[in-house]
């Protein structure tokens, strides 16, 4: 690894990516201009401050117009909670305008290899939060407040917050200065592309590894063991006799709230929720740390509608009357270590909930469709007795949850591939056929014979907790990728079909006017194609080939039409005259 050097890059700069190892670093070798490959990684870098005569101050990095999201102002109010020493955690907001990056061609093709867990959110931003606040008697408030933000729409929630551990303690140290290095540095990493290995030089730090884990090396200053996964067991230790109960909430789009002592102990647990579904993206809002500043805190506390379908975090007491009728309340208290064992706790009636110091629990009168799973739960329990690292407990509750999961998964992705049309059905010289319409009467029929008893151990009214889900956001948002998906795979195997054809022998069947007419539509079809994960790289390159060697032929038809009209015309105005 060579010295990394700071400097500045001038507005006229270019910068051309070199190559990575799995070919260009971007389709086409695109041309970046300066602060495009921050882009990337972040929106934006904000320093919140708080002064006693003007309020709240908000500075954004890079200091130019096109870096200032929309609507970002009230959620930084977030940024200031009442916490004396250093906190890390996170929020979430809606993204206030229909800008689009320049780079959203580049972007989406970065998305497509990703998982589900590691895609961009496209409505909403990420505010990644490092808060100081200390006595200090030279100020008139007597304390020094301020955060440092990172907006980023990429939810690498463990990456940024160890990001945040070197570039906080630096920028409260060295100011202004400090900040300008970062952004410099950020702007010369690679981008974050799935799969490759990336090294990311900041501030004379070096971090190393993949999107997907990050892995040792001699030269490597910070290493880490997941970039966007919180520690599941920490998280719910709390309620943890509950955890079944509550991924069928979650699985199932429930309004639910949790109410925590810490900004930080709300934004881990409302990301440890939504991650519990895993493979499975959750596809509802979900607000790791809400306040009484964000912009839907009257939609989400009214009570003249139900309530959405939402995770919210939050601390403040006003809380726990404001929210008093949504269905489903966590009550968490003070996180304890992994070697105290937690005491198990009844689900507790709403009517019990009066504030935000009642006792830790969950209330709720939601009755689970599935029979508690005590395996589980003992097999944590022996493990705090016999003090198993809390690594190992987060990996034993991952991975139950996984299974879970993807039990409940399978028997819906077997029955959405029957969906999809025979491979003998698809004609070249034709549209694709349609897929066929999910029918939830059809799906429920192949539960009795290929359901979730196939592999998992759980009994309980399956049937039920199906018709729920077929109901839900999730559900949608899954079904939306599935049938995306497969459309995509047929495009492909339709190329693919073409890709068979003798092109020119079907040319000489036509007239010049429908060769022409063919051939632009092969070409419009083959670009709309390139960039689909589906397209194999040999079934494009083979039409490719096709379309060059009738290139020739379009511009001879072209140049006939062409004489054939002008002579028309020609004849046309000596008839006039």
């Amino acid at each position: 690894f060579l010295p990394f050097c700071r400097h500045s890059i001038s507005p006229a700069e270019e910068i051309t990516l070199p190559p990575g190892p799995g070919g260009d670093e971007e389709p086409g070798r695109t041309l970046l201009l300066p602060w495009d490959r921050f882009s990337t990684w972040l929106h934006c870098i904000c320093v919140v401050g708080f002064d006693l005569e003007l309020g709240q101050a908000v500075e954004y990095w890079p200091g130019t117009e096109r870096f200032k999201p929309d609507g970002v102002c009230f959620s930084l109010s977030a940024a200031l909670p009442g916490c004396l020493g250093d906190t890390q955690f996170c929020f979430r907001f809606r993204q206030g305008s229909n800008r689009k990056s320049s780079l959203s061609c580049f972007l989406e093709t970065t998305d497509r290899d990703a998982p589900p867990c590691l895609k961009r959110e496209q409505g909403h931003y990420y505010g990644y939060v490092y808060f100081r606040q200390v006595r200090d008697k030279s100020l008139k408030r007597g304390y020094f407040q301020k955060s440092l933000v990172l907006i980023s729409k990429l939810p690498y929630v463990t990456f940024f917050h160890s990001l945040l551990k070197i570039m906080a303690p630096e920028y409260f140290e060295k100011q202004e200065p400090c900040l300008e290095a970062a952004c410099n540095d950020i702007d010369r990493w690679p981008t974050p592309h799935p799969g490759r290995i990336l090294t990311l030089p900041i501030m004379g730090v070096v971090i190393k590894g993949s999107l997907v884990v990050f892995q040792s090396d001699s030269l490597v200053s910070i290493v880490l063991p997941t970039i966007h996964e919180v520690d599941l067991f920490r998280c719910f230790y709390p309620v943890f006799f509950h955890i079944q109960m509550l991924w069928e909430l979650v699985l199932l789009g429930e309004a639910l709230v949790v109410m925590a002592p810490s900004p930080a102990e709300s934004s881990d647990t409302v990301l440890a929720l939504a991650s519990c579904i895993s493979p499975l993206r959750y596809s509802s809002d979900f607000r790791p740390y809400f306040t009484i500043h964000d912009s839907e805190f009257k939609e989400y506390t009214t009570r003249t509608q139900a309530p959405p379908s939402v995770i919210l975090g939050v601390t403040n007491p006003f809380f726990a009357k404001t929210l008093q009728h949504w269905p489903h309340i966590i009550r968490i208290g003070d996180m304890k270590q992994a070697g105290e064992m937690a005491k198990q706790m009844k689900v507790k009636k709403l009517k019990n909930l009066k504030t935000l110091d009642s006792k830790p629990g969950v209330y709720t009168a939601y009755k689970p469709y599935l029979n508690k799973d005590e395996e589980i739960i003992k097999q944590l329990q022996k493990g705090v007795q016999q003090k198993r690292p809390s690594a190992a407990q987060n990996a034993i509750l991952r991975r139950y949850f996984l299974e879970l999961t993807q039990s409940f998964i399978i028997p819906l992705e077997r029955y959405v591939a029957s969906l999809m049309p025979l491979q003998k059905s698809i004609s070249p010289w034709k549209s694709p056929p349609q897929l066929r319409p999910f029918i939830q009467q059809d799906f429920m029929k192949t539960l009795e014979k290929a359901g979730p008893q196939l592999t998992s151990r759980l009994k309980g009214d399956w049937i039920g907790l199906y018709r729920h889900f077929l109901k839900s956001p999730n559900f949608d948002g899954w079904f939306r990728n599935r049938r995306r998906e497969m459309m995509q795979k047929l495009e492909a195997l339709h190329l693919e079909a073409l890709c068979e054809e003798d092109l020119q022998q079907r040319i000489e069947k036509h007239t010049e006017v429908e060769s022409v007419d063919l051939v632009l539509k092969l070409k419009d079809k083959l670009v709309s194609q390139t960039h689909s994960v589906m397209t194999r790289a040999a079934t494009a390159q083979s039409i490719s080939n096709q379309l060059i060697n009738e290139s020739s032929t379009i511009l001879i038809i072209d140049s006939s039409v062409q004489v054939v009209c002008m002579k028309k015309r020609q004849n046309s105005l000596i008839s006039a005259s």
